[in-house]
């Protein structure tokens, strides 16, 4: 059985950094793309960005550019999300997500996910 499991969510301040992981279970982590996404109240999901298997090439969406990096260990099957300089307008439910097929930012494209982790920026 596939499991996902996102951490290190929480309060931060603007300007703050956290960092978020995600560990994976139950089928060869290193073999799938990984890719983050995230879900603000009343928004759709969205995609943070994604890396690729050996974790030489990412993807980040323009509105996190410069500031989240996307990383993997596939040696601890974990991927992990480093946000720095947060917005007010990054809090969200964080989600990492394996990719099946198809379009890498497309959430449909991913068949497995974790349970999300909250984030929350105070201005």
């Amino acid at each position: 059985q596939v499991q996902l499991v996102e951490s290190g969510g929480g309060l931060v301040q603007a300007g703050g950094s956290l960092r978020l992981s995600c560990a994976a279970s139950g089928r060869p982590f290193s073999r799938y793309f990984m890719a983050w996404f995230r879900q603000a109240p009343g928004k759709e999901r969205e995609i943070v960005g994604n890396i690729n298997w050996s974790g030489s090439n990412t993807y980040y969406a323009d509105s996190v550019k410069g500031r989240f990096t996307i990383s993997r260990d596939n040696a601890k099957n974990t991927v992990y999300l480093q946000m720095n300089s947060l917005k007010p307008e990054d809090t969200a439910v964080y989600y990492c997500a394996s990719h099946l097929s198809g379009t890498l930012s497309s959430s449909s494209s991913y068949d497995y996910w974790g349970n999300g982790t909250l984030v929350t920026v105070s201005s």
